[in-house]
C-alpha cells in the first residue's frame, strides 16, 4: 500500500508547451568564456624592476617604475618585453615624454614605420592625430590592427595623449588570441591554414582623396596574411583579419567570404576580451600590434583631442 503525504503529489509536472523557436547559427553566444592570459606552457615569474598591474584577466596592464625617458637597461627591456606578450598593451600613467624620447623607447623594439597615408608628426616616424571642433570623424573608431595591408605589419606601437577632451576619448583593445581560443570548433577548422587578403583602400578611401589612394596603389597593393596567425615570440594563435583592411578570405566566394568574415571580426566586440582607457595628458600606451585590435572612441565631438604615435616595424605573419 502506498501512502501520500499530504500537500505532495507523485505525479510529474507537466512540461509548458512552447512555439518551435530557433536562434541562427552564431546569433547568441552566451555564457563561460576561455580566459586564459598566457599561452600554453607560459612560464610565469615574478617582476623583479617594474610593477605590473593587470586591468582585465586577459589583457591590459598598468607598469609602475619604469623611466621611459631614458634608455633602457637590457634587464629592464626584458621584463617589458615580458610584460608585454603576458598582457598584449601596458599602460605608463603621466610618462610625459618628448617626441624624441617616445621615438627612442620605441626603437628597443626595432626600426620604426613611416606612414605616408597620416598626418605627419615632428618627424617622418611620429604621427599625429589631431582633432577638435572643426574635424571630421576618421579612421580610427571601428575595431582594427594597424597596417595589416603591409606585407609586414606594424609589430607594435607606442601612443601618448597630448591634449584630451574632458570627458571620453577613450581607447580600447581586444585580445585576439582569447577571440580564436573562443571561436566555435566548426569555425577554427574553417580558418586554421586559410588565407585572407588585406588592401589599405577599404580603411582609407572614405576620407581620402581619390587622387592620393591612386598615387599610393603601387606602394601598397593588395597582400596575403593567414586568418590565424602564430605569434612569433609566444607561438599562440590569434584571429588576424580586421574590418578596415581584410577584404576577402582567399578561395571563397564572395558571398561566401562575407558571411565568414562577418563572424569572425565580431570577436573583438566580446567586452570580455577587451580593457578600456582613460587617458590623462601624458599617458602612453604600448602595444603589440599582432596579438590585438584596437578602437579609438570619437564619443568628444566639439572639444580638442591630440595623440602622437610611432610604429615599430615587424615581421610576415605565418
Amino acid at each position: 500500500m502506498s501512502i501520500t503525504t499530504p500537500g505532495t503529489s507523485t505525479s510529474t509536472p507537466a512540461v509548458p508547451a512552447l512555439r518551435e523557436a530557433r536562434v541562427p547559427e552564431g546569433g547568441l553566444y552566451e555564457g563561460v568564456r576561455t580566459l586564459n592570459p598566457f599561452p600554453e606552457g607560459w612560464e610565469e615569474r615574478p617582476y623583479e624592476l617594474i610593477e605590473v598591474v593587470p586591468q582585465t584577466r586577459v589583457i591590459g596592464a598598468e607598469v609602475r617604475g619604469a623611466d621611459l625617458s631614458r634608455p633602457l637597461s637590457p634587464a629592464l627591456r626584458e621584463e617589458l618585453n615580458r610584460a608585454l606578450l603576458e598582457w598584449k598593451v601596458l599602460f605608463f600613467r603621466g610618462a610625459n615624454l618628448t617626441p624624441e624620447q617616445q621615438a627612442a623607447f620605441a626603437r628597443h623594439w626595432g626600426e620604426l614605420e613611416t606612414n605616408p597615408l597620416l598626418a605627419r608628426g615632428s618627424s617622418d616616424e611620429i604621427v599625429r592625430f589631431e582633432k577638435d571642433a572643426h574635424t571630421r570623424p576618421t579612421y580610427e573608431n571601428v575595431w582594427h590592427t594597424d597596417v595589416t595591408f603591409r606585407e609586414r605589419p606594424a609589430m607594435g606601437a607606442v601612443l601618448q595623449l597630448r591634449e584630451v577632451p574632458p570627458l571620453g576619448g577613450h581607447t580600447m583593445w581586444a585580445d585576439m588570441a582569447a577571440a580564436y581560443d573562443n571561436l566555435p570548433p566548426r569555425v577554427r577548422e574553417r580558418i586554421d591554414g586559410a588565407v585572407a587578403v588585406h588592401d589599405f583602400i577599404p580603411g582609407f578611401a572614405r576620407f581620402t582623396p581619390a587622387e592620393q589612394l591612386a598615387e599610393l596603389q603601387e606602394e601598397f597593393p593588395p597582400v596575403e596574411h593567414p586568418v590565424v596567425r602564430t605569434h612569433p615570440e609566444t607561438g599562440r594563435k590569434m584571429l588576424f583579419v580586421n574590418t578596415s583592411f581584410t577584404t576577402h578570405i582567399v578561395g571563397m566566394d564572395r558571398a561566401e567570404s562575407d558571411r565568414l568574415l562577418a563572424e569572425l571580426v565580431r570577436q573583438a566586440h566580446v567586452p570580455e576580451y577587451q580593457v578600456r582607457f582613460a587617458w590623462q595628458p601624458g599617458d602612453i600606451a604600448f602595444w603589440d600590434n599582432r596579438a590585438t585590435q584596437h578602437y579609438a572612441l570619437f564619443d568628444y565631438m566639439g572639444h580638442r583631442r591630440v595623440a602622437e604615435r610611432v610604429a615599430i616595424v615587424g615581421d610576415r605573419p605565418f
